[in-house]
């Protein structure tokens, strides 16, 4: 079937970017269609972000349940897990109903209808209707990578996709790889009740991050009972009867179920991009600094792209691609203009921003470490959560360059510092910002009073200070 009439806006893929582009160029009152063959809000909603944030909360949950006797209280019995994932489930089934889908009633959401496919760089293929628009913004995002390991292919292992499917919380599970969903993973089944090992090459968790801060994390997971093993190969992996076998240069690890958390791969197969003649790689559809493709009506926005692995990047993405896409002029907003921030949610958790020391050592940038411990400050005591720090990277003039927080709210906290680098905000603004005491957030402005102390510290300083006196 062909649609005679031509969209203003066509969106491949209903995750956060294309969610984004679908909602602002809906609202703005133009024509769009949405294309999504699975569901509407994509791997983030449905099986990624959301999900294990809920099935985090669970663990969190059982956890404060088992250890009342650290705030004096002496518990009952012990919990016993009866439907963590049900409830997970139920959770999201009620997030993307009515509560999502209501966003979307001015755009033309085909669902279900097969993989979109391009003709060529006006027209879309789907199932047997064909779609013409303007513009076009593919956001089909990522799938999980599963490394080629010898056995794995035998093996029924899970990933993010079916891992929310499970009905039971495994006795014993191992975990391949030790970035932001094997380790989310680990602490949230690990405090529901399995034995977790992670597994995996890097030299420590969450590889992107700051290792000292790292360092902190494991504590935490092997104080927990959860067992790490950095730089370490797999030489195999097999199955004998129910259990799973995982043969490393460490020895072998047995356990009920195989988690396989190793990184993302693009979804580009069924596109067809070569109809429309957009360049691309095995990893990436290539874009320029304003999202679009080498057909100029085509953009590529959020995961598709390479660019950030993050959900909130994909929807600043689809924004600024709109944003271009709807402007004439030659001056158009770039996405590297923008600090990408992350956040890992385990407890306790893990943000950065901006460049980390490695990074500002390696552009030859000259360079002051500001750090304040949560075991420093009566709050975090007060909370029983004084493990972890804030650490800032800043030039001899204050001016911000980057930050790792690991500990207690530490999502929450890292916006100041996002806010900072990308708005040129110095630690003196910050030091003469009052923060309300005593939040955690006052961690942040007891970074620049340390850096301003240092600075009153010099001989000079001193000198003037005393002929002032």
């Amino acid at each position: 079937m062909i649609n005679n009439d031509i969209y203003d806006v066509l969106v491949i893929g209903m995750g956060p970017a294309g969610m984004a582009v679908s909602a602002m160029s809906s609202a703005m009152g133009l024509k769009v269609a949405a294309v999504e063959h699975n569901k509407v809000g994509g791997e983030c909603l449905n099986v990624g972000c959301i999900p294990s944030k809920a099935l985090l909360k669970a663990g969190e949950a059982r956890s404060i349940a088992e250890n009342l006797m650290k705030y004096g209280i002496k518990p009952g019995g012990k919990s016993v897990v009866q439907s963590s994932l049900k409830k997970v489930r139920e959770k999201i089934e009620y997030i993307s109903g009515p509560k999502t889908s209501k966003m979307f009633d001015k755009v033309d959401l085909i669902k279900g209808e097969g993989m979109a496919e391009f003709v060529d760089k006006e027209t879309v293929r789907v199932g047997e209707r064909l779609i013409k628009a303007k513009k076009i913004f593919i956001a089909t995002g990522t799938e999980p990578f599963i490394p080629a390991i010898p056995g794995i292919e035998d093996v029924s292992y899970l990933t993010n996709v079916n891992m929310f499917n499970e009905n039971e919380i495994p006795k014993k599970m191992t975990i391949i790889g030790g970035g932001a969903i094997g380790s989310e993973m680990a602490q949230a089944f690990s405090r529901l009740g399995a034995k977790v090992t992670i597994v995996h090459n890097e030299k420590h968790l969450i590889p992107l991050g700051d290792e000292e801060a790292a360092a902190v994390l494991q504590e935490r997971f092997e104080s927990e009972g959860i067992t790490v093993y950095n730089s370490t190969s797999i030489q195999k992996i097999e199955k004998k009867g129910k259990t799973i076998k995982v043969y490393t240069d460490r020895g072998v690890i047995a356990s009920d179920k195989l988690l396989v958390a190793t990184g993302r791969k693009p979804v580009l197969e069924p596109l067809k991009l070569d109809k429309a003649g957009i360049k691309y790689d095995a990893k990436k559809i290539f874009v320029d600094k304003y999202l679009r493709t080498n057909i100029k009506n085509i953009f590529a926005v959020g995961d598709i792209n390479g660019i950030a692995l993050y959900s909130h990047a994909a929807m600043h993405q689809g924004m600024l691609a709109l944003m271009n896409a709807l402007n004439p002029l030659p001056f158009k907003m770039r996405w590297d203009k923008y600090i990408v921030p992350w956040s890992v949610f385990t407890k306790p958790e893990f943000a950065h921003a901006g460049l980390s020391e490695e990074e500002a050592r390696t552009k030859g940038i000259k360079f002051t470490v500001i750090k304040e411990k949560y075991e420093d400050y009566g709050r975090t005591i007060a909370d029983g959560v004084p493990e972890g720090f804030v650490k800032v990277i800043a030039t001899n003039r204050g001016k911000v360059l980057g930050a790792t927080i690991v500990g207690e709210s530490a999502s929450e906290l890292i916006h100041e510092w996002i806010l900072a680098i990308q708005h040129g905000i110095g630690l003196t603004k910050i030091m003469m910002t009052q923060h309300s005491f005593p939040t955690i957030s006052l961690l942040n402005k007891r970074i620049a009073e340390i850096w301003m102390m240092g600075k009153m510290g010099s001989t000079l300083l001193q000198k003037i200070v005393k002929m002032l006196i």
